[in-house]
């Protein structure tokens, strides 16, 4: 009876062991699936888009000139990001720009550089969602390399036989140029007014123009082709710049997912490096 007691024992204590063993090994097996899995959904994250849809294709941007550098550097990391996607831009002045989203042009992102420029594309119902503000920009003066001219103030560009430039009333940069002079209580006739910013610049650049006003980030993108000169009045001048997706836009994920790169940390990062404020 105590030989057959102690067989039942550890006939039992043996049964007991096996089926631990075998729990162990069913819960190693379900980590390792799970492991596994995860493995493959970061694998499949790669080049997707917020809600994991694969992006590809071209996204169209329109955006204001002032924007060209941080932009072109972003869309290429964009590229980097989502390969099989191609970023392509049409710079320009933000009112023909808006002119260009209401009258049918196909575009996937609108950049501003004011409320106003996008406020045209808001109200004809083109823009998705409400837009973001997210950078601002404020204006300076860019002078001929080593200011010649020795221009310190927005006074003295009013001073006779100075030849300079400023952006065309309805642009952005123009827009704010004339509240900066409204609130010093200036007048400025220019020898000529630009479409953009960028081809104010031009101007000093190519010597055609003893100075223009126009925004830091572009004094900044210039080099030693110009030399900025700060004046108290921009701080009564700055623009918000706002972005949004558009309703038509045929690569809507992609539209999307680069506001996403342009409002994030590297985002930002890259368009305060270019002179630009937060919002």
């Amino acid at each position: 009876m105590t030989t057959r007691s102690a067989r039942r024992t550890t006939t039992r204590r043996m049964l007991q062991a096996t089926g631990v063993g075998a729990a162990a090994l069913l819960t190693l097996s379900a980590c390792g699936s799970s492991d596994s899995g995860s493995g493959a959904s970061d694998a499949d994250s790669s080049g997707s888009s917020s809600n994991g849809k694969k992006l590809s294709g071209t996204v169209n941007v329109f955006a204001a000139a002032s924007l060209k550098e941080s932009f072109e550097k972003l869309g290429k990391q964009f590229e980097k990001e989502h390969p099989g996607t191609k970023v392509t831009f049409n710079f320009g002045g933000s009112d023909s720009l808006a002119a260009g989203i209401t009258g049918g042009a196909p575009a996937d992102v609108f950049a501003a550089a004011s409320p106003k420029t996008m406020k045209t594309v808001t109200d004809a119902g083109d823009a998705e969602g409400k837009p973001s503000t997210f950078v601002r920009n404020q204006l300076e003066i860019a002078t001929l390399p080593g200011n010649p001219h020795k221009v310190s103030s927005l006074k003295d560009l009013t001073k006779p036989g100075q030849k300079v430039v400023l952006c065309a009333k309805e642009v952005p940069c123009g827009a704010a140029a004339q509240t900066a002079l409204t609130a010093s209580k200036l007048k400025l006739t220019p020898v000529s007014y630009e479409q953009d910013v960028k081809s104010a610049l031009t101007k000093v650049e190519l010597k055609e123009a003893d100075a223009a006003v126009v925004y830091k980030t572009d004094v900044h993108a210039a080099g030693d082709k110009v030399e900025g000169v700060e004046f108290p009045e921009s701080k009564d001048a700055i623009n918000d710049y706002p972005i949004a997706p558009l309703k038509k836009a045929p690569n809507a994920e992609a539209a999307k997912a680069f506001i996403e790169l342009v409002t994030s940390a590297d985002g930002q990062k890259a368009l305060t490096d270019a002179g630009f404020l937060k919002p």
